[in-house]
């Protein structure tokens, strides 16, 4: 068999490089070797409960977003805009004033936003909310020293910003780019950040509907990729061009490119008992501002996107950075106790849906920040992902269309734009 181009991996970026391909008339073939279209952007259904392969959400205020996907297809449904902050046995609601000002007076009675504290934050959030572009071009540190230099300290840093953050980023010693983490936070206060009523899988799945019958196929491991051809575990395929669009390991066993560290999360997911109250009736994210256990946040999906648990029941979602070295039965109990810290709320009852070890769930993202590596290796071959642009789906997805493009001046083809 012989195409154009050969996409290995149908994860966002793979099948964002496709779908771009395919409306500039480019012969192509998508290779997965899993059941299902998605990579790291993946939902198990278990007994009617939805649960995401790690806590995720997409940003419709991420600008490929709206250009690679149908917004209004995926049905949204969005966190509200603020927190709640588990701290000295009590619970604060911290709320965008601008999205929920019915919570601001909850807002202004909790205990961290001090005259000096928001100072800080408008000198490390300001700029970035200002001028994106000029932040960029700026220098860059790790978090951690650009939280120091704004002087962002006390009680909402320790409390609220890091353990948030912890959970964006998949790391709790804020030593990713200062910079990245800026822009992350712009896309929070711009959008809304939500998950599909049915869940992640939504936008994999909506990607590979728009390619033609016949152009994915699940199931094909690839061992080898070289210009000019693939070897799968159903034969050889040659093609005049191949994108290797898997995870960093993988892509640095085909194609020898330096993979960077990649960093775990653990998600577990629970629900109480049919018929019993959640432990929280806020759609928002909850934190332990007292930091007592392995969660850095916590939420009743199902009080956000229904649609997550059957009729009568709810969903929670609960994720800790890194893979336990505990036994899962040792590591739960842990969770479960971290739980009723944060809620008030006894879990021991609630059952495990199902726990979620993501080993290589994001690739760190050093300072300085490179958003635009290179993505033609020359003679043929190509690479595409969230490690050759930023590690968020935003990344995924442009890394793919910068693929396509690359491809498609090697090929000689003109670009659809």
């Amino acid at each position: 068999m012989r195409t154009d181009v050969l996409v290995v991996g149908a994860g966002l970026a793979g099948l964002a490089c496709a779908r771009r391909l395919s409306s500039a008339g480019v012969d192509h073939l998508v290779l997965e070797r899993a059941d299902a279209p998605g990579g790291r952007v993946r939902t198990d259904v278990v007994d009617g409960f939805r649960c995401d392969r790690g806590f995720q959400l997409v940003n419709p205020a991420y600008p490929e977003v709206p250009r690679v996907l149908d917004v209004e297809a995926l049905d949204l449904r969005p966190f509200r805009a603020g927190v709640v902050v588990a701290r000295g046995g009590r619970r604060h609601e911290l709320h965008d004033p601008r999205r929920s000002p019915s919570g601001l007076l909850a807002t202004l009675q909790a205990p961290y936003l001090t005259p000096r504290e928001l100072l800080g934050l408008a000198r490390w959030a300001l700029p970035v909310l200002a001028d994106a572009r000029a932040v960029q071009r700026g220098p860059d540190s790790t978090l951690a020293e650009s939280l120091d230099a704004a002087r962002v300290c006390g009680r909402l840093r320790r409390s609220v910003l890091e353990p948030f953050l912890a959970g964006v980023l998949a790391e709790s010693d804020q030593r990713t780019s200062a910079t990245f983490a800026q822009l992350l936070v712009r896309s929070f206060v711009l959008g809304k950040p939500s998950v599909p009523a049915s869940g992640m899988q939504a936008l994999p799945d909506q990607l590979a509907a728009g390619l033609e019958p016949g152009r994915l196929r699940l199931g094909v491991d690839v061992a080898a990729a070289r210009p000019g051809a693939v070897e799968t575990s159903q034969g050889p395929i040659q093609a005049r061009t191949v994108v290797v669009a898997t995870d960093p390991p993988t892509a640095e066993r085909l194609t020898e490119v330096p993979s960077p560290a990649m960093k775990g999360l653990t998600t577990w997911w629970f629900t109480p008992a049919s018929g019993a109250e959640p432990p929280s009736t806020r759609p928002l994210l909850h934190l332990d501002g007292d930091r007592r256990g392995p969660v850095v946040n916590t939420a009743v999906m199902s009080l956000v996107a229904p649609e997550y648990a059957p009729a009568g029941r709810h969903l929670v979602q609960a994720t800790e950075v890194g893979v336990s070295r505990e036994s899962p039965h040792d590591a739960e109990q842990r969770v479960r106790s971290h739980l009723r810290l944060i809620y008030g709320a006894d879990p021991r009852a609630w059952e495990l849906v199902v726990r979620h070890v993501i080993a290589r769930a994001l690739p760190e993202q050093p300072p300085p920040l490179r958003p635009r590596r290179p993505v033609d290796l020359s003679g043929g071959l190509f690479v595409a992902g969230d490690h050759r642009d930023t590690a968020s789906i935003q990344g995924a997805l442009v890394s793919g269309r910068r693929a396509a493009d690359a491809v498609m001046a090697h090929l000689g083809v003109a670009r659809p734009d």
